[in-house]
């Protein structure tokens, strides 16, 4: 029988919330089902199994930072958005890395184009459209930006850059100024 008060939502949250605990790789069913103190078993009526767990904190994880990303942006334009966009990446990886993680999970094709991935990419191609990129440049720009973003989140939150100076904010900001500019200066085809 399943025990009253466990639903899908409730348990995607509490796997979003123990994937910043521990790590979004540490996530299993049995770990959930430990910190509801119940069986395994009470969350399949839930949850398939682990993968359905993961791909359902990606999902959550994507929400939320688009969420977050449309908030930031609105009102926005250049190097303004630009920022403000690098800036939700690296608040929210810093909040929630295990849901950060989550976020970078490999989803199915059609689980991806029906999540809110696609806003994800929708909005920084909103950002671009201020730089007057045309195709395919803007898709190479597109993944340009989430390779810096993400690799500069990545090797932050590693440690990288904790054993050097100048301090990472100061790198951060320079980052994002050669950014822009790269973007007012794109190379031709």
């Amino acid at each position: 029988m399943v025990r009253v008060g466990l639903t899908t939502e409730r348990l995607v949250r509490a796997g979003a919330e123990l994937a910043d605990e521990v790590g979004f790789d540490r996530v299993t069913v049995s770990a959930l089902a430990r910190r509801f103190d119940v069986r395994v078993a009470s969350l399949y009526s839930h949850i398939e199994n682990s993968q359905d767990l993961k791909t359902r904190i990606a999902l959550l994880a994507l929400e939320e930072l688009a969420d977050a990303a449309a908030d930031a942006l609105a009102g926005r334009a250049g190097k303004d958005a630009l920022a403000a966009l690098a800036n939700v990446y690296r608040d929210y990886a810093r909040e929630h890395p295990g849901r950060y993680d989550a976020a970078q999970f490999r989803l199915a094709p059609e689980t991806a184009a029906a999540s809110a991935g696609v806003k994800h990419a929708q909005m920084t191609r909103a950002i671009l459209r201020g730089y007057d990129l045309a195709e395919p440049d803007q898709t190479h720009a597109v993944r340009l930006l989430g390779s810096v973003f993400h690799g500069y989140v990545s090797l932050e939150s590693g440690g990288g850059f904790s054993h050097s100076a100048p301090d990472t904010e100061e790198s951060w900001a320079r980052i994002l100024d050669a950014l822009d500019a790269l973007l007012h200066n794109w190379p031709a085809s």
